[in-house]
């Protein structure tokens, strides 16, 4: 009986975790425009603390659906971005240093790049001609 309560204990912490889903490009719909997924340098995913999980083509779709009615007072457990040069890897979105520049195609026109750390950032600054962009300039980018 001991057992079974232990792995019924353990069922339910497992089932309850809430942690970020890769992407899937060429398969997920971006939550806000419904386009495929397809170019690994972009791409960004919300989780809710209750784990719902909303997944975006680009910096560009996350934030207008960010400043939507749909998630007003929503408390997110995880904001994260894909860093432009690791495609498909997630970072923690309030972190990362952004980069603007008509020189970035990504797919919903926001021209913006995400970039791990600030030395990175600061490598493909002139390369693109960009400006950096802090989270806080990225929202107001956006609104």
């Amino acid at each position: 009986m001991k057992v079974g309560l232990w792995v019924l204990i353990a069922v339910f912490l497992f089932s309850c975790s809430v942690e970020p889903e890769p992407l899937r490009y060429g398969r997920d719909a971006c939550h806000h425009c419904k386009m495929t997924l397809m170019d690994k340098k972009f791409g960004g995913e919300l989780v809710t603390e209750k784990g719902k999980v909303y997944k975006f083509d680009d910096v560009n779709c996350m934030m207008t659906f960010l400043d939507s009615d749909q998630v007003a007072g929503e408390a997110f457990a995880f904001k994260l971005i894909i860093d432009y040069l690791q495609p498909e890897k997630f970072i923690p979105a309030e972190e990362a240093f952004y980069l603007k520049s008509d020189e970035i195609r990504s797919p919903m026109a926001s021209e913006v790049a995400a970039f791990a750390t600030e030395k990175s950032m600061m490598e493909y600054k002139s390369k693109l001609n960009a400006i950096y962009l802090s989270w806080g300039e990225l929202r107001a980018q956006f609104k």
